[in-house]
């Protein structure tokens, strides 16, 4: 059972987003997918096409999830060291991860109800912590995932005035076998690379288990907080 009855999934063509939307889908919950392959698209480095794609949207969702992200591409790799460090790289992670998504609750704001339950959530990343951070490296996810955080906090707490019944939180998956994470599991302890399925299953059930209480945290897979 869930208490989510329509969802708006963004990013619903990638691991994540896909098996999400699946999972709500076994649950009956009505689900909508937006992304850069969907009708019509939605890129999160286009403002104008977030501003479209949403807007073509109609009724209300009780559930925005924003479930894409950007480690590396063909042309960016996550920075070793502080000489790797590159505008192009910065700005594109940003655009990706921070701006993008802040940019799509703006818009989605009118599609949120004000006079019951609801949740926001967004993909994060534990290394986005910056107290937890001790290896460096990875410098442009890091900041950006930072930068998601902050965002998410300082618009949980303007929400809070106005959707009292809401809860906006980052939401860290744990490492999950996609392309996002392929080059970088043979680090991983064993028993801790999740399949798409059960990283769905994990958030999900998490977010359940949030109220407005817990507005503005970034939350693992196994419900922890994560410290800022």
């Amino acid at each position: 059972m869930t208490r989510f009855s329509r969802a708006l999934i963004i990013g619903d063509s990638g691991g994540i987003g896909g098996a999400i939307a699946d999972r709500l889908r076994e649950f009956g919950v009505e689900v909508v997918g937006l992304s850069r392959r969907s009708d019509p698209p939605l890129d999160l480095e286009d403002e104008a096409s977030i501003e479209q794609a949403i807007g073509a949207q109609k009724g209300e969702f009780d559930l925005l999830f924003i479930a894409s992200g950007l480690l590396h591409d063909g042309e960016h790799q996550p920075e070793k060291s502080n000489r790797a460090l590159s505008k192009t790289g910065l700005d594109r992670a940003f655009a990706v991860n921070a701006t993008g998504p802040a940019l799509v609750i703006k818009y989605a704001l009118p599609l949120i109800p004000r006079d019951r339950p609801a949740a926001i959530a967004a993909l994060s990343a534990r290394v986005g912590s910056i107290g937890d951070n001790r290896l460096g490296g990875w410098h442009a996810y890091r900041a950006s995932k930072a930068a998601l955080n902050m965002l998410l906090k300082t618009m949980a707490i303007e929400l809070a005035r106005t959707h009292k019944q809401l809860v906006v939180t980052a939401m860290h998956p744990g490492t999950v076998d996609t392309t996002l994470s392929e080059p970088f599991q043979g680090n991983v302890p064993e028993g801790q690379l999740f399949t798409r399925e059960q990283s769905a299953r994990h958030l999900l059930d998490v977010l359940e288990t949030l109220g407005p209480e817990d507005t503005g945290g970034h939350v693992d897979w196994a419900g922890k907080l994560i410290v800022p």
